[in-house]
């Protein structure tokens, strides 16, 4: 390893970082203590908790630039930790998210901490820099060792902190490689097997037309019969691999899009009064940016499961699903009038049940589905989905 000069760049960095970490201290210590110490205070009124959760986010903040800074002037090699994200939209989310965060707390403790710090490091690197030159580096180099310690003391992810984050991408890498698998398996089932029984139907076809306009001995009636009878296996193995087709992933979603998709799932609906499909995916800013692919089935297939069991086991007369976007989120509501009971007592669901099933699916992208499903009815199913997730917000960030 090259050594290090002692009065090189390096040094003048770590001096310039002592130096500056005073003023930078007690503008930190004043923001963070005023702001927690008036939020504590007022934590019995409405103000409170948002005062206290602001002055929260702000030290956060703070401890960013702090962990730059250390980049910068120290070389010190800390790693950013996750963004602050809430589990759904709305101020109430983001106050209860920042409390709750523990890397805003120990940022916080890092501001009140850095003053006396800062005191240290100023005057111990001014008296050496004006009297004790000759011991400059070595002293420049222990403090700044010392406040890299600190840095990753309470301004880093913890070991379990990245190892959750590697593990969350890991399922999400897996739920886009699952989604894109069934796309791949469903436009192989598309082109390959199910045109060939497409030619093999029309083959068929064609063979018995001719058999029928002609002259047929006794045998050959026998083998007409026998190509009708084959042709009606063919259409009817045709249908069920384009049910199979559909049910692995629906080549309407791919090709236009969730809102046509679940329009095409009301309409084969069996309820006796219809489905009322209300689609409104567009953004904030009117954009009509699609979601992510994987959410998208798991949107397809949960309304798609509901309303087979609407209409196998509700006895309803109606239903209606609604979905739309909410900033991050994709917001999907199935109602019907059926006969309601759709959990089992207790509120759970039955283990192995369909409903189990699609909450486990739901939550793999760390989505949210709930129930409400009194005897008697109506049934109302909300399921909350992320927008993209984690992997393409990683990908598209």
């Amino acid at each position: 390893m090259k050594a290090r000069p002692l009065y090189g760049a390096q040094m003048w960095r770590e001096v310039r970082h002592h130096l500056v970490g005073l003023p930078f201290g007690i503008a930190t210590f004043v923001f963070t203590v005023v702001t927690l110490s008036v939020g504590a205070a007022l934590s019995v009124t409405v103000v409170g908790l948002p005062l206290l959760a602001l002055g929260l986010r702000g030290s956060r903040r703070l401890g960013a630039l702090s962990r730059r800074r250390a980049r910068a002037s120290l070389a010190a090699q800390v790693e950013e930790p996750e963004p602050l994200a809430p589990a759904r939209p709305g101020t109430t989310a983001m106050v209860l998210a920042t409390l709750a965060d523990g890397l805003s707390w120990r940022s916080a403790l890092y501001c009140v901490l850095i003053l006396p710090w800062g005191v240290i490091t100023f005057t111990v690197t001014l008296v050496f820099l004006i009297i004790g030159w000759p011991l400059l580096p070595f002293v420049v180099r222990y403090l700044a060792v010392a406040h890299r310690l600190l840095v990753e003391l309470l301004l880093c992810p913890n070991a379990l902190s990245v190892r959750v984050r590697e593990l969350e991408d890991d399922r999400g890498a897996v739920v886009d490689t699952a989604a894109a698998d069934l796309r791949r398996i469903e436009r192989d089932l598309h082109d390959g097997a199910q045109a060939r029984l497409v030619a093999l139907a029309m083959d068929l076809g064609l063979a018995k037309e001719k058999l029928l306009d002609t002259e047929l001995t006794a045998e050959q009636a026998s083998a007409a019969k026998m190509v009708d009878a084959a042709h009606g296996e063919v259409k009817l193995a045709l249908q069920e691999l384009r049910d199979l087709a559909r049910g692995i992933h629906p080549a309407v979603l791919t090709d236009r899009g969730l809102d046509a998709a679940l329009s095409a799932v009301a309409a084969r609906c069996t309820v006796p009064g219809g489905v009322t499909v209300r689609v409104d995916l567009s953004g904030p800013d009117g954009s009509t940016e699609r979601p992510d692919s994987a959410v998208e089935g798991i949107a397809y297939f949960t309304v798609s499961e509901l309303l087979t069991n609407t209409s196998k086991h509700a006895g309803a007369r109606s239903a209606t699903v609604d979905a739309w976007r909410s900033a991050d989120r994709l917001m999907l509501q199935i109602a019907d009038d059926g006969r309601g009971g759709a959990t089992a007592p207790g509120g759970g669901f039955r283990p192995g049940g369909g409903l189990a099933g699609l909450a486990e699916r739901v939550r793999a992208v760390d989505g949210v589905f709930l129930v409400e499903s009194p005897e008697g009815g109506p049934t109302t199913v909300t399921v909350e989905l992320p927008w993209r997730t984690r992997t393409a917000r990683a990908v598209t960030g």
